[in-house]
């Protein structure tokens, strides 16, 4: 099982991005898929997360501004990031869990390498 995220990059405070993470090696139409960052010096923390059937939530911080969506025909999730703040600089993670719809990080099991987002002020 492979995670390749893809679409980082830097943007100026007020900007949009859409990163997103295609799966390989197995069908996930039916786990629940999610994001995650982590800023230098910091904890990974929990960004958003959709269920397979399309149930979201997001993390106080981001609420509002980013919108996860998923295909299920290309095992693919996405992470539109709109209104961009310089405190959300980090590398974007994203991960698979097999059991769990959950903010934790141990309840996900496959995670892609990252892919970093610079919000510059």
């Amino acid at each position: 099982v492979q995670l390749q995220a893809s679409g980082g990059g830097l943007v100026q405070a007020g900007g949009s991005l859409r990163p997103s993470c295609a799966a390989s090696g197995r069908t996930f139409s039916t786990n629940a898929m999610a994001w995650f960052r982590q800023a230098p010096g910091k904890v990974r923390e929990f960004v958003a997360i959709i269920s397979g059937n399309g149930i979201t939530t997001y993390a106080d911080s981001v609420k509002g501004r980013f919108t996860i969506s998923r295909d299920n025909a290309k095992n693919t999730v996405y992470l539109q990031m709109n209104s961009l703040k310089p405190e959300d600089t980090a590398v974007y993670y994203c991960a698979v869990s097999r059991n769990y719809f959950g903010t934790s990080r141990g309840q996900y099991d496959y995670w892609g390498q990252g892919t970093q987002v610079t919000v510059s002020s």
